[in-house]
């Protein structure tokens, strides 16, 4: 059993997950977790970091095969604009290392925004908390723990 702060937050919350560790390749992003753990990529999401023009930081999880509309995420978030977090400002807020960044036990409190199509999957491979490592639950499960907006942010 891993330890990393997004464990300890979903066993906290009582969330049933599995974990799956996998090889990480160095910008290989979810196309080589799919691979790796022989999933389809669309049910590996991405935890991104972002910001927006007051330079407050939020996340976004999207499928791992699709991009996200930061403007489509601005304008349903009542924003002026949103853009990615650099990889220094991500780990900041996120407490975690870009490559192993979960949702779960962030350093800092922030809003996360949830691509609505996630939640009608059966279940999802995301993050936990370090690179090389996945776990797998019912996206229910996430929505009970983080409470997540729903968008419809596909670019």
């Amino acid at each position: 059993m891993s330890s990393t702060p997004a464990v300890h937050f979903l066993r906290s919350h009582r969330v049933s997950f599995t974990e799956h560790p996998y090889r990480y390749e160095e910008r290989g992003g979810t196309a080589v977790s799919a691979r790796e753990l022989g999933v389809d990529e669309h049910i590996v999401i991405k935890t991104l970091v972002m910001e927006d023009e007051g330079k407050q930081p939020l996340i976004v999880l999207m499928h791992g095969d699709r991009d996200v509309s930061t403007k489509n995420l601005a304008r349903q978030t009542g924003r002026k604009t949103i853009v990615p977090c650099e990889a220094d400002v991500a780990q900041k807020h996120s407490g975690y290392l870009v490559g192993g960044t979960s949702p779960f036990g962030t350093r800092k409190a922030m809003p996360v925004y949830m691509e609505r199509t996630i939640a009608d999957l059966d279940r999802i491979y995301i993050n936990g908390g370090r690179r090389g490592f996945l776990i797998a639950l019912a996206p229910a499960d996430l929505v009970r723990a983080l409470s997540p907006t729903l968008v419809d942010a596909v670019q």
